[in-house]
């Protein structure tokens, strides 16, 4: 089976990766499969194996599992912290502020107040960015509006 097929799993774990990411969500992945190899986990997230290695080397996913081989093998749980990192991308995060994040995470939950302040700080450029894209928004409305009843 590969990862980009659909069945649903049996159960959700009980306990998050991450107690500060979103809730585990129901994975399209098999049951019962928590391992999976690089090319399924590129397959599944749509990000390069490039990328993935990437975030190894920086320290953003430095505890992923190898085969007696040598082979990457990614669990559920890393499928999760990548989605987690998928979404500190999309909001602009500086990358370096990631692996800080991680670091955090990986000190334990003495670090959630430092958490909170990272998510926070990102949160309000978030806001800052889509009120700047409203803005934007509104003149390409009137722009578009002009040249409607130009014709």
């Amino acid at each position: 089976m590969t990862v980009m097929q659909t069945t649903p799993a049996a159960t959700e774990r009980a306990n998050p990766a991450d107690s500060c990411s979103a809730p585990p969500r129901r994975h399209p992945r098999p049951d019962g499969q928590d391992r999976y190899t690089i090319s399924e986990v590129v397959a599944f997230t749509g990000l390069t194996a490039h990328t993935l290695r990437w975030y190894e080397r920086i320290g953003l996913m430095p505890h992923i599992d190898r085969s007696h081989t040598g082979q990457r093998r990614y669990s559920n749980r890393d499928l999760d912290w990548l989605a987690f990192v998928t979404k500190l991308r999309l909001t602009g995060m500086p990358v370096a502020d990631m692996v800080r994040y991680a670091e955090l995470v990986r000190e334990g939950d003495h670090t959630f107040g430092e958490r909170r302040e990272l998510l926070e700080s990102t949160r309000r450029d978030v806001v800052n960015r889509i009120a700047e894209l409203h803005d934007t928004l509104a003149v390409l409305d009137l722009k578009i509006g002009f040249y409607g009843r130009e014709r």
